[in-house]
Order: C-alpha cells, then structure tokens, then sequence
C-alpha cells in the first residue's frame, strides 16, 4: 500500500459517484518486551497494516475499511453503499489542501533498525538498576519497553496528498519495596521519539526511590490545606481535564468548559498549551490524522480559555478552522478530536520556583506522589475524589511518608487554587506537567 494506491481508491471512489473521497493507510511495527526477574516474560513482534476510505456523498457519510489491497473494489462499494444509509449532516466535508507542513524530526533510525537483543537489554537495565537502588527493593512489576515504527499516508480529493514515517520508545516499571510487614510501591516512565531520550537506568532507580521514600507511612489526621502534586500526578488531573478542550465534547454539552471562553478557569499562574511541533514529544507529528498541519496553540493563558481544539467536522459546526486536533485509532476508525501534545506552564517566571522552594513554602500540606482511583475523576463535572500517598509537611520540610488519605474537590477549582509552579517539568505519554502547589485542599485522613 503506497501513494499510488491511495490515489487510485480516491479515483475509483469519485467515479462511482463520491462528491469528495478520502483514504487513510496505516502500517506498524512494534516490539514490546516484558522482564521479570532478570529474564524475558513476554517478547512480541508485531506488523499490521491496513486501509481506510471515507466518502461524501449527498451530504452522508460512508466510510469502510480493509488490511487486503485486492478488497479495493468491494471497500469503495462499502463505502458508498453505507453512505445511502447514513444521515443527512450539512457539516461533513473534507479539509482543503495546504501548504507544506512545518519539518518535525520524528524518525530515528536508532529505533527502527534495533535488534531485539539490544531492546532486551535495555528492558532488563531498569529492573536491574530498581533492585540494585537498596535491599529493601524485593519485587519489580510491569518492566516494560515497546519500540515502534509507523508509516503514515493521507490522500484526499481536495488536494491532501501527505505521507511521513516516525517512531516512538516507551519504557515503564512498578516497583515494590519492602519492610518487614510493610510494602510499597511506585512506578516511573519515560517515552520518546528518540531513543536517546529514554534513560533506562534512570527509570529503575527513580521508581525504587519513590517506593523507598513512602516506607514507614502513617495515617494522617484531615486537614485543609497545601497540595504540592507530583509531576506525574498533575499528568493524571491534566489528563482527565484535556477532554474539557475538546469542542466535540463541548458541542455535546458534555465539557466543564462548555460556554466559557474568554472567561477565567484556572489559575492566572498557569497556562494550557497544546502543541504538535514539539521535537521528539509522542504527540508531536507533521499533519493530523486528516491531513491538516499541526500548530502550537495556547488553550488557556493566564487561566483565561482561549480556545477549544477542533477537527474539521467540529470546526465546520463553529464555521472556523480545524485546529489540527485530528485523531484516530487505527485505519479502522473515523477522525475525532483529540490532544497531541498538551502540557501546563506557568504564565510568568514569578511562579515559576525550584522544587525544594517550594517545599519550604509550605506550612503544613502534603506532597502527592501516588493516587488511587483516578478512573473515578468525572470528565464532565470535575468532580473527583481520589486516594493519595506521599510525604507530610510541616514548616517547610518533609516530616513523614504517609498513606491511605483522600483529596477530593472539583478539578476546576483544584487548578484555579494553584500558588506555584514547579521548575520539573515532565512528559507522561503526551501529556506534560510540572509539580503544582495547590492551596485550600480538602484532605481526609
């Protein structure tokens, strides 16, 4: 499946009536890899490829799907036959041609020519360097790495004509440390583009230290107070919060941010960005999954909501443009919305404080370095109440780990009470945080 292909299905498609065609070819390869003491666990090589069509006829849509290049024929029939029984939508439509998307290094031939020897290795290196951190280190869970390679091709019949390679490195573990009775655990990523990037060392030792450091935890009694959310927990509140932005979900009234542009929604000291360009970010990519060039878009600045992200049906719906938030699953699935690189700054360097600054600034509060039950958070409303382990504070230092607490509240106001922003900024997957010192937090003992 090439170009050629592409355009020849676009061709077949108008022929036989199509008012506008498009076709999405995706082929992968991937090499994910599981340790577990020492040896491999799991090993699996993995290609698919395959295609997709999607017409517009009438004003309905067809769409139909197939991984065999002689289905061509029957594919496009699919496609236009479901369109007769598809409804009537006036905002269908295809994004128009562009000019030539910005020049993004997302390929590296590191990843794509690796053996499997050496991408075992690398995965053995951090349950390796997460046991030999202490001796209290017993157990390793989930020690992972996956190394992937894509192809991408997006030809359409208003003058997208776009393909691109990349790959993507990923590398995770759960860590269990041990005392006595008493066992804790954490766990630390990292995933990039490049594989320089990932320090597979690092990521072992990083999840011993964190399971180390919440040995000897006690209840604590409630309070309200000072948060200071760990980078990857902020990753999971900014998570939850990022289908907020998405204008489908607005469209639906099913977004906390529905009707809210131009107003305040989170804290001055912060701003929300969502940008595909960033070098070697998982989310970064030339074009979305239609065809339209990526930007870099600040959402919220200085917690005033600038903008939803868009693809070109919700976009047409607002008569503006596509934002470039174009996502799919696979060949297999129609655009919708979705983030590619979305992360949270501080909107001046006045927040802006190292992180052992910001634990002296605190009185009495917590620092979070795990949650439970984050699945539990509602997108819709921001209500959340989760379950919390970290380190207590009291004037300005670390007095004692602490576990089986609660943080409960909206997250709306959670990110309006935001005091100080960390200087640690890091990506989980394509979402990126600093660490957030929240004030005014409802903490259950």
């Amino acid at each position: 499946m090439n170009m050629d292909f592409a355009i020849m299905l676009i061709e077949k498609a108008l022929k036989k009536g199509a008012d506008e065609a498009e076709v999405y070819i995706k082929s992968s390869k991937n090499l994910s890899i599981e340790v577990k003491e020492q040896k491999i666990d799991t090993m699996e090589s993995s290609f698919s490829s395959g295609y997709s069509i999607r017409v517009i006829k009438d004003n309905r849509l067809g769409f139909s799907y197939s991984t065999d290049i002689n289905e061509a024929d029957s594919i496009v029939n699919n496609a236009l036959e479901a369109s007769r029984y598809s409804a009537i939508d006036e905002y269908l439509g295809l994004p128009d041609g562009s000019p030539s998307p910005p020049e993004v290094r997302i390929f590296d031939d590191n990843i794509s020519s690796l053996p499997e020897e050496e991408a075992f290795n690398m995965v053995m290196l951090i349950e390796s360097s997460a046991l030999k951190e202490d001796k209290r280190v017993k157990k390793t869970r989930k020690t992972s790495g996956s190394f992937s390679v894509n192809n991408t091709i997006i030809v359409n019949s208003k003058g997208i004509n776009i393909s691109y390679s990349s790959t993507a490195c990923s590398a995770q573990i759960m860590v269990i440390a041990e005392d006595g009775n008493e066992s804790q655990m954490a766990w630390d990523y990292q995933g990039s583009r490049f594989l320089k990037d990932i320090k597979f060392e690092d990521i072992g030792k990083i999840a011993a230290k964190k399971a180390l450091q919440l040995l000897g935890a006690r209840k604590i009694r409630p309070i309200k107070g000072f948060v200071l959310l760990d980078n990857s927990v902020a990753s999971e509140f900014l998570r939850i919060f990022s289908s907020a932005l998405s204008s489908e979900s607005v469209q639906k009234k099913r977004s906390m941010l529905a009707g809210k542009k131009g107003e305040l929604v989170l804290s001055e000291r912060l701003n929300i960005i969502d940008n595909g360009l960033l070098e070697g970010k998982l989310g970064t990519r030339p074009v979305d999954d239609e065809g339209v060039t990526t930007t870099n878009k600040i959402l919220i600045e200085k917690g005033i909501l600038n903008s939803y992200i868009y693809n070109t049906y919700t976009a047409n719906k607002e008569k503006i443009s596509s934002t470039g938030n174009a996502t799919r699953s696979g060949f297999s699935g129609i655009p919708s919305v979705g983030i590619t690189n979305l992360y949270a700054e501080p909107s001046s360097e006045k927040y802006k404080s190292p992180f052992n600054e910001i634990i002296k600034k605190i009185d009495l509060g917590i620092y979070v370095t795990e949650t439970m039950g984050m699945h539990t958070a509602n997108p819709i409303s921001g209500e959340f109440s989760v379950g919390v382990t970290g380190l207590w504070i009291e004037k300005g230092e670390i007095a004692y780990p602490f576990k089986e607490a609660v943080i409960s509240g909206n997250i709306l106001d959670l990110f309006k009470n935001i005091v100080l922003v960390g200087d640690d900024m890091r990506f989980y997957g394509n979402i990126g945080t600093p660490s957030l010192l929240i004030e005014g937090v409802d903490i259950s003992g």
